[in-house]
């Protein structure tokens, strides 16, 4: 069994490219690093596409995520790298991540993100 990280995002063919319908994850143990003090930032992921001709492989999915986890970012920064690296391998019709932060210094941070983006 695999347990290192990696930045890989891999994709499978869609079964129904031809039916618009939502896919929804969850991923409750983000982490990253405060790219200030250091200190790990943890998250909560709530992923949502419809897809195209391609869906994301959830082993792929989980590596990735993994591989922030001795990064330094910004919570906006790497809700947007995130949402940019799904979109770029699996060009959805749509995809929104929402990043929900856990606390830090009495803030709560939840970033949304959206592909494309609405008016």
């Amino acid at each position: 069994m695999t347990t290192d990280s990696s930045s890989l995002l891999e994709t499978f063919t869609n079964p129904n490219p031809d039916r618009d319908y939502t896919i929804q994850m969850e991923i409750p143990e983000f982490t990253c690093l405060c790219p200030k003090t250091g200190q790990p930032d943890f998250a909560t992921l709530k992923l949502e596409y419809i897809p195209d001709r391609l869906c994301v492989e959830l082993k792929s999915l989980k590596l990735y995520v993994w591989s922030y986890r001795d990064t330094g970012a910004f919570h906006e920064a790497v809700t947007n790298r995130i949402l940019n690296d799904l979109v770029t391998v699996t060009a959805p019709r749509y995809m929104k991540l929402t990043a929900e932060f856990n606390v830090r210094g009495g803030i709560w941070t939840t970033v949304v993100v959206e592909h494309p983006q609405g008016d």
